[in-house]
């Protein structure tokens, strides 16, 4: 399949990014990259220095609210992306009038109780959604231990072992590995494979 018939075939789906930090940035610009039609980003955070170490944005942006700054910075990328946003946190309520009309839904949260919530929410209300999650990528090194995994609707991408701590930080490389990780398998669910 050519890049043109890649393009033409992603325009036509719409995926939902929860969360716009070190997973959902990367992971919407390479989905942004490719030609997917339509993203919506959810995320009531705001841009600061410390993300900068990991995260799709640039110093001039902090201070501003990351679905903002994320919108303005796949706009550069490629200007035919519809792009929705919604500056808001996402609870069990929200996140089904949010992502309802999605293909697939992308988990990119940091804390594990709001990855649990997103994965309860959508595996009990919207089951027929597939859901791909990151889990494991804190630290530097081990790049063989990233994975993927399929459980029926849900795909995790990442070692699902490497907890993000203060002496174990969330970095660029394997946040971004996940990340793309998680865009290769959006592809994979709305292309097939080779």
């Amino acid at each position: 399949m050519t890049f043109e018939e890649i393009k033409s075939k992603l325009k036509i789906y719409t995926v939902g990014i929860a969360g716009a930090g070190g997973l959902g940035s990367n992971c919407t610009v390479a989905l942004a990259r490719v030609g997917i039609g339509k993203l919506i980003i959810s995320d009531f955070d705001i841009v600061s220095e410390s993300n900068l170490n990991r995260q799709y944005f640039f110093r001039d942006q902090i201070g501003q609210k990351k679905v903002i700054a994320l919108k303005e910075n796949i706009k550069r990328i490629n200007p035919e992306v519809e792009i929705i946003t919604n500056d808001i946190k996402l609870n069990e309520k929200n996140i089904i009038e949010i992502y309802k009309n999605c293909d697939v839904i992308v988990e990119a949260f940091d804390l594990a109780e709001m990855k649990k919530m997103l994965i309860e929410t959508c595996l009990s209300e919207l089951p027929e959604k597939p859901v791909i999650i990151g889990s494991g990528m804190a630290g530097w090194g081990n790049s063989n231990d990233i994975k993927f995994r399929k459980n029926e609707n849900l795909y995790i991408c990442g070692d699902e072992k490497s907890e993000i701590a203060v002496d174990n930080p969330p970095l660029a490389p394997r946040v971004g590995i996940v990340a793309n990780m998680q865009a290769n398998t959006v592809l994979e669910i709305l292309l097939g494979t080779k």
